[in-house]
């Protein structure tokens, strides 16, 4: 039986890792193996009743992650509807490429902290597509896009999946993993700006700037800060909320998405259904990449049966073993995550190392959040910004290992031993 669900994982892994020369979304793989894995266990473990139970429970702590990220997809879809973006993006003037450097790599960095690198990314590319006409140049500032926006995520609990997954799992707090790994997150963006910086010299060709209506009728410009402003306090409201109830953080989205849901309502209120039309949270609701989130599902549940026949267990013992060195293991994942997605690595690694064994705020967690938040940023296949990016800019794989991926690897080498050191200077 053992043997069986684990050729399925197996399979299902590596159709998930190669979904694009396949050409089978990777959900639809995730959720295929999640269901024949637990068929498998249910069939042959000789008491289903108890795989069934099994699965409930995995199912609810699953569930908490997936309300999560529903919620605050929804939010920043809400944001973008009402061209709230538009407020950071249009100051951006310069035509300095030093300057721009810093200016869309630091802008990058602290953006994503509060949305995610994911959303973080198809903004800031979007923009980098209406203001640099040259080509070459543009695919570097994408680039440099995607490693900030991987650096930023990995200091914030909201920042990116992984994080999320290992807050709301209960292996870190929000406090204590912004002030753990801000520092190494810095250097790993700061090191690749450096360099790119000091080999971009004189002033950009600019494109002009459209400004886009996203509908046929004027956009209000009190609305459009209303909702900005107040979108962003709900994401940046839910550690707190989860420090003031103790509930878990999907509570704290939920209830802001709820608020944003009667404040856009009300704003709209004198306009009919069509006029209404993408500012609603209807609308919003349909845009929200759902085939993520089942596929956050199918993967969970996967790592979930893996971790109920005691498979992650047996590899955590011989990972000890045969590596030893806790820090190594942690890189070792994190470099990984450039080959095949962080979300499964992550969730492997709760299930292989308890609570029990790793409390709470332990040095392995939050050195996990940083190498599986940065790490990915090695390839650009690696992260769920580098696919977008890729997508948006039509980015070839290798055209990104030639000019971005030692840049992001020096940058991930050096914020992980920046990590280290301050760990073992506090200690």
């Amino acid at each position: 039986m053992i043997i069986a669900i684990c050729i399925v994982f197996i399979l299902g892994y590596a159709a998930i890792a190669m979904e694009h020369p396949i050409r089978i979304n990777k959900a639809a793989s995730a959720l295929v193996t999640a269901a024949l894995c637990w068929s498998i266990y249910a069939l042959f473990s000789g008491d289903a009743h108890a795989v069934s139970e099994h699965l409930t429970g995995h199912l609810g702590e699953v569930s908490g992650i997936l309300f999560f990220l529903m919620g605050a997809m929804t939010i920043v879809e809400i944001i973008d509807a009402h061209d709230g973006f538009h407020l950071i993006t249009s100051r951006i003037k310069t035509t300095n490429k030093k300057k721009l450097v810093w200016i869309i790599a630091t802008l990058t960095f602290f953006l994503s902290a509060v949305l995610d690198n994911l959303t973080t990314t198809i903004v800031l590319v979007s923009l980098l597509r209406k203001i640099i006409a040259e080509k070459e140049e543009r695919l570097l500032f994408s680039g440099l896009v995607v490693i900030a926006a991987n650096a930023g995520g990995a200091w914030s609990p909201i920042g990116d999946v992984t994080t999320t997954m290992l807050w709301i799992g209960g292996q870190i707090t929000a406090g204590s993993i912004i002030v753990q790994t801000i520092l190494p997150s810095l250097v790993s963006m700061i090191i690749p700006v450096l360099i790119i910086s000091r080999r971009m010299k004189g002033t950009l060709v600019r494109m002009d700037i459209q400004e886009e209506s996203p509908v046929n009728f004027n956009q209000n410009a009190f609305e459009r800060n209303l909702v900005f402003f107040v979108g962003v306090g709900c994401l940046l409201f839910v550690p707190v909320f989860k420090t003031i109830t103790h509930l878990p953080p999907y509570m704290g989205i939920l209830f802001g998405l709820g608020l944003m849901w009667v404040i856009t309502e009300l704003i709209h209120s004198g306009r009919d259904e069509d006029e209404k039309g993408v500012f609603s949270v209807n609308h919003a609701l349909r845009k929200i990449d759902t085939p993520s989130i089942l596929f956050f599902l199918g993967i969970l549940l996967s790592i979930g049966v893996l971790q109920a026949t005691g498979v992650l267990n047996n590899l955590a013992t011989l990972m000890s073993e045969k590596i030893g060195n806790i820090s190594a293991i942690t890189m070792s994942i994190g470099l990984l995550s450039a080959i095949v997605d962080n979300v499964p690595l992550v969730a492997a690694a709760q299930g292989m190392y308890p609570l029990e064994q790793y409390p709470t705020g332990h040095y392995f967690w939050e050195f996990l959040a940083y190498c599986s938040g940065t790490g990915g940023s090695v390839l650009i296949i690696g992260s769920a910004a580098g696919v977008a990016a890729m997508g948006l800019e039509k980015i070839e794989f290798f055209w990104y290992l030639k000019k971005i991926s030692w840049l992001a690897l020096i940058g991930y080498l050096a914020g992980a031993a920046v990590f280290m050191l301050q760990h073992y200077l506090v200690a």
